[in-house]
């Protein structure tokens, strides 16, 4: 450890100067960037860069640079205090607006309605601004029609509507509607619901009374979203803390709007299917990486590369793909994210270009098969038969027209991820030995770091991990000093350093994991009724009673618990964003957009459309709930427009969809696992650094995914 004097430059008096050296300054390794200054002869004249300097100048410059750093350590201190107000300013005003409306009860009065027996019941809101939510069960063909009488039979100015019935016998539909009436309802008001559909329909009705601020709902939505990724980009706070600020707000926006949901819809919004599998496979690795698998993994890995980095990452590449087809890439990321960290930390590179690349390519490779990605297993489980002259989507179908796409595009992706690596450095100076060494140093030095001055037993402890680390340094040093021996014999010596330490656990862990990836599968065989989340904690609970696991403690803290929390609030963010109109408008503007497009050339436009749309709104909202919105839409648009096929705008809204997700960092649930994972080992993968490779790659993805539509669909007419 070096003294204080070597800290600032000092010349130290225990180092052979006399006394009156003890003033001489070395500004080369301040941040204020002055030379030396070593003048034995001109004590009282000082040269500073070979420029004679007199005292009171140089203490000057000396104090303004002492002022400079104190203003600079002020700055911060005062734009961490305004953060900290304008987060809490926002905090507390939303559980004002949270606190002050009755939660809105999820119960919606069911009718039978005919064309001889229409329905009527009253209303209890007395608001001239209403939101109806009309939910239609049962097959059924005609129109539909709401209005609101007084007492006189009078129709309310502003209260009828029409919607169509379309046969759904297979599904329910949802119709929604926002009425401005001339005056506010009455209590001798009622609402009337007729039909000219011969069949008796099931329709449960909700009339809400709103804000009438509501028409602006769509721009609150599209703020708090904006506010959310200025969190995030940012990194004023951690990302998990954005969502969960931002689902706060948007319940709050809900709650001014009098549309605030009660506590039972909150938590049904949560994809739990996701959180499930995520828990159970976190608690499946976390065992697993305790047999020492991943560190042996990795050495192999490198073994087989030979040390050619790119090669590496090319075979990392095109696994992560290739499973991610035909497994989820939720599940993929899980596993070879911990292999990728100790590779990494064995050759001692940077892992965060490799994982940003294993993801990538985890996204795409999942785009090509119906159970890769979330967004495709919706389209697929979708009833298709609904449009008019058109049939269900089926597994083999849907994989044919995606697979041959993904293969067309992803060597243009896997090129551009060489261009965007151009300046990366892989390169490692260390042997591998000593760059172990210095991984340990690092993780040691965060220890150290996060230990307080709150007592002696602290600070006896502190001493002690400091003292381990100078121990690291020099034993590093002496590794360097007698690392003559070649590269075979530095990865012989990493095999002998990193063998399986349990191999019992391992065979029991590895039948276990077969068993799950196995199950993930044949999950969609209609004889199995369980979803992967139930299949993974399955697994989980399997392989910890096999394991026989004694301290489960060690096991819960293998899990990225800010993950989960991170998927959750988000979940409930976007369902809360897709309350206040945003998804839907997205969809009716694309549906506008079409419908305006001469017919000759309409097919085109609505395939660019759907897919750029998707694309880049996937990047920044969850593509989940946004392809939910958009099959309906579809939907409509090709019962709407004649002669419009419909099997084009499902590839493109599967391409946008599931590509879009390399967009930014939470554009795909896989991402997020990736940089949760990265960051349980001490590696930070920001906002912005993942925006830096993620976002070109989607963008020159979804370019091809475009010609490749365009091409079949269009020229060819494939469909």
């Amino acid at each position: 450890m070096g003294s204080v004097y070597d800290s600032v430059g000092m010349s130290d008096t225990s180092k052979g100067s006399s006394p009156q050296d003890n003033h001489v300054l070395t500004l080369s390794d301040t941040h204020f960037g002055a030379e030396s200054v070593t003048d034995e002869e001109a004590p009282l004249m000082p040269k500073v860069g070979h420029v004679t300097v007199h005292p009171e100048e140089e203490r000057g410059r000396w104090w303004l640079c002492i002022r400079g750093y104190l203003m600079n350590i002020k700055g911060k201190v005062w734009r961490g205090r305004v953060k900290t107000f304008v987060l809490m300013v926002a905090l507390c005003l939303s559980a004002y607006a949270f606190a002050r409306e009755k939660e809105r009860p999820d119960l919606s009065p069911l009718y039978s309605v005919s064309s001889t027996d229409p329905a009527a019941f009253p209303i209890y809101e007395r608001k001239s601004n209403l939101e109806i939510d009309i939910l239609v069960q049962g097959g059924a063909t005609g129109q539909a029609s709401f209005l609101i009488q007084d007492i006189d039979g009078v129709t309310v100015e502003g209260s009828e509507f029409t919607f169509e019935l379309d046969d759904y016998s297979q599904s329910t539909e949802k119709f929604e509607r926002l009425l401005s009436l001339s005056r506010s309802v009455r209590p001798d008001d009622n609402a009337f619901i007729t039909t000219t559909s011969v069949t008796t329909v099931a329709m449960a009705v909700d009339v809400v009374g709103v804000s009438a601020f509501v028409k602006y709902e769509v721009i609150y939505a599209a703020l708090i979203l904006v506010f959310v990724y200025f969190l995030i980009i940012f990194e004023l706070i951690h990302r998990t803390l954005s969502a969960m600020l931002g689902s706060f707000v948007a319940l709050a926006v809900l709650s001014v709007l009098n549309k605030r949901p009660s506590l039972e819809v909150i938590i049904g919004w949560i994809d739990y299917e996701t959180v499930m599998l995520l828990f159970g496979m976190m608690i499946i690795v976390g065992i697993l990486s305790q047999t020492g698998i991943f560190e042996w993994a990795a050495v192999k890995a490198y073994k087989i590369s030979k040390g050619r980095i790119w090669t590496l990452i090319t075979l990392l590449c095109v696994f992560a793909g290739v499973v991610s087809a035909f497994l989820d890439n939720v599940t993929t990321i899980l596993l070879l994210t911990p292999v990728t960290i100790r590779m990494c930390n064995v050759i001692g590179v940077d892992p965060r270009p490799i994982l940003v690349a294993e993801v990538v390519f985890s996204n795409i490779g999942g785009t090509a098969t119906a159970v890769g990605d979330p967004p495709n297993v919706i389209i697929v489980s979708s009833s298709w038969d609904e449009v008019d002259g058109e049939s269900d989507i089926n597994f083999t179908e849907f994989t044919l027209h995606m697979f041959i796409g993904i293969i067309f595009l992803a060597p243009f992706c896997y090129l551009l991820i060489r261009f965007l690596y151009r300046n990366v450095d892989f390169s490692n100076p260390d042997p591998p030995e000593v760059a172990e060494i210095k991984r340990e140093i690092v993780i040691w030095q965060r220890t150290a770091a996060r230990l307080g001055d709150s007592g002696p037993d602290e600070n006896k402890v502190k001493e002690q991990l400091e003292q381990k680390v100078r121990d690291l340094e020099a034993k590093a040093q002496e590794a360097l000093r007698s690392a003559s021996g070649s590269w075979e014999e530095s990865v012989k010596q990493l095999e002998q350093d990193n063998r399986i330490q349990d191999k019992e656990l391992l065979t029991n862990s590895l039948i276990v994991l077969s068993a799950v990836i196995i199950m993930f599968f044949i999950h969609s065989i209609p004889a199995i009724h369980l979803d992967l989340g139930w299949i993974a904690v399955l697994g989980a609970i399997c392989l910890l009673v096999v394991a026989d696991v004694d301290n489960l403690e060690v096991v819960l803290e293998k899990i990225e618990w800010g993950t989960l929390l991170f998927f959750a609030s988000l979940f409930i963010l976007m369902e809360a964003l897709a309350e206040l109109g945003l998804i839907s408008w997205i969809g009716e503007q694309t549906t506008d957009l079409i419908e305006s497009v001469p017919e000759s050339s309409r097919l085109a436009v609505a395939i660019i459309l759907v897919l750029w749309i998707s694309a880049i709104a996937s990047s920044f909202v969850d593509n989940i709930p946004f392809t939910a919105a958009m099959i309906p839409v579809i939907k409509s648009i090709c019962n709407d427009a004649e002669e419009l096929p419909l099997r084009p705008l499902v590839w493109a809204l599967a391409f946008g969809a599931c590509l879009g997700g390399n967009g930014t960092l939470i554009g795909a649930s896989a991402n997020v696992v990736c940089a949760g994972l990265a960051e349980q080992d001490g590696v930070t993968i920001s906002f912005n650094y993942f925006f830096k490779t993620g976002f070109p790659v989607m963008l020159l993805s979804t370019l091809f995914a475009m010609f490749y539509l365009l091409v079949c669909h269009v020229a060819l007419e494939w469909h």
